[in-house]
């Protein structure tokens, strides 16, 4: 008995010093002055970085009530006793406040990812309830099922005070249709949305505006006084007809973002491969220096942005303040199940054909900007008759040369820096719309040489009240030969 007692404890003793302690990941406290100093880059026409809410304001406001979401299902697909279930469903955290490992972190970020609403958006109305459930009337609206019967970009909330019907956050923008019906985290949206949708909006815009028209509100979100004549001006003038017809003309993959414009939208950015990105946006706005900055962009983009300019302020009194937070946690998450995400099966083959498109792409110097294995060289490039100031911070990595695509977003809004960046060409087959501002549809439009006429109708963003324009800049390739063309398509494909 002696000798198996022993060997037992022997062999426990071996099992506990084989067996790795697990490590756990604290989440930081993210939203530090230290590393907003030098997070953001310069504004074009002034030559000043946005200014931020401090550490201490935003620590001290107020956390939203952050709970579990559940789909919104498209009338008469909803699984039985599915209504039944919301009417008793209590609110549960969203993320519960407890230590994880690096792999629990993502699971708990995937659920952020799909069932984070945006607060100010919820709304408690019976009359917007019986609408969505009412198959007639939510198609009147545009509503329209998935694959699997949800409707994509709205959820119920249980909350304290009652079931409410909201939008997501993340996810909205970022998911995308796929032929076969599936949803793709983190890429570019495809879906249009509908009228429910954007009544939701409207009234998350009188939460964070409050006391303005919508012109107002317009105005606030994409004004930019210092550059002459500005197109955005003319927004404070309009009613929310004029302005959904505004809006209407940025077609889904692109958004008109708060200090955007929806006059230059921007596409929207593949969050699939975002850790090996050296700034965020097209306009290199801020640097992604690691998780941490990813963290600050979601809150700066989804709650917490002060509008503060330099000299020039767009919010009023009651305005500028931040209406809730995020705790840590739950951006920590996020930002860990991003980081992540890896690219779906592409089901381009490298056949002859990409391999003689390869063979161009080395040929043409492509690779210079466009650098494997990530297919991008990481650097920014000017925009179209922007001066770069000497003493720009993100000078190492400017290459001073213009591609010559369109800079209206990156001279005419509060986003531009006057830099575009060198995007990677990884995942081009599945990403949708292409260009900066989302005017091409396809690469087969993008090395179309048509693209460059003034009577062109481009296959994506063309325009509010624009039936044809030219889609100038980044000539690179427009001189091959046909066969050429459909070789280079070929292989980008594939990447």
């Amino acid at each position: 008995m002696r000798t198996w007692y022993m060997a037992m404890l022997a062999a426990f003793a071996v099992c506990a010093w084989a067996q790795k302690p697990v490590k756990l990941v604290e989440s930081p406290r993210f939203w530090n002055d230290r590393d907003l100093a030098d997070w953001a880059a310069p504004v074009a026409g002034i030559n000043e970085p946005p200014e931020h809410f401090t550490e201490g304001d935003y620590y001290e406001s107020p956390v939203a009530e952050w709970v579990r979401t559940y789909p919104v299902y498209f009338p008469g697909r909803e699984p039985a006793g599915y209504w039944a279930m919301l009417q008793k469903k209590k609110p549960e955290p969203l993320v519960p406040v407890e230590r994880r490992t690096q792999a629990g972190w993502i699971i708990a970020g995937k659920r952020v990812f799909e069932e984070m609403d945006v607060p100010a958006f919820r709304s408690y109305d019976p009359k917007l309830f019986a609408l969505v459930r009412s198959a007639a009337a939510f198609r009147k609206m545009g509503g329209h099922a998935q694959k699997n019967g949800i409707v994509l970009g709205l959820r119920w909330v249980p909350t304290s005070k009652g079931l409410a019907l909201s939008a997501l956050d993340c996810a909205r923008c970022h998911t995308r249709v796929m032929p076969d019906g599936s949803l793709l985290d983190g890429a570019p949206f495809n879906d249009p949305g509908d009228g429910v949708l954007r009544e939701l909006i409207r009234g998350g815009d009188r939460n964070f505006f409050p006391g303005d028209p919508p012109g107002g509100v317009a105005w606030r979100a994409f004004a930019v006084p210092w550059v002459p004549d500005d197109i955005n001006d003319g927004v404070q003038s309009m009613t929310q007809a004029q302005l959904d017809a505004l809006f209407a003309a940025d077609p889904p993959g692109t958004f008109a973002r708060f200090n955007g414009s929806p006059y230059f939208p921007a596409q929207v950015t593949d969050l699939i491969g975002i850790g090996s990105r050296k700034y965020a946006n097209h306009t290199a706005t801020q640097r992604l220096r690691g998780p941490a900055d990813l963290i600050r962009y979601a809150a700066l983009v989804s709650c917490c942005d002060s509008g503060d300019f330099g000299r020039y302020q767009f919010l009023s009194a009651d305005q500028h303040v931040i209406l809730y937070r995020f705790p840590d946690d739950v951006l920590f998450a996020l930002a860990e199940y991003l980081y992540a995400l890896q690219p779906p099966k592409n089901p381009n083959l490298r056949g002859a054909r990409a391999a003689a498109g390869k063979k161009i792409f080395e040929r043409e110097g492509c690779g210079n900007c466009h650098t494997p294995p990530l297919y991008t060289n990481h650097k920014l490039t000017l925009a179209k008759g922007f001066a770069l100031p000497k003493d720009h911070p993100f000078q190492a990595d400017i290459m001073p040369v213009s591609v010559g695509t369109d800079p209206g977003l990156a001279l005419r809004t509060r986003r531009g820096t006057g830099l575009y960046k060198v995007p990677s060409l990884k995942g081009l087959w599945y990403r949708g719309l292409l260009g900066h501002d989302g005017s091409i549809a396809s690469l087969q439009e993008w090395f179309n040489p048509a693209r460059l006429r003034s009577d062109y109708i481009p296959g994506g963003f063309k325009g509010y009240g624009v039936t044809h324009r030219s889609v100038p800049g980044h000539e690179y390739g427009l001189k091959l030969s046909k066969e050429d063309r459909a070789a280079l398509i070929a292989f980008l494909k594939t990447l």
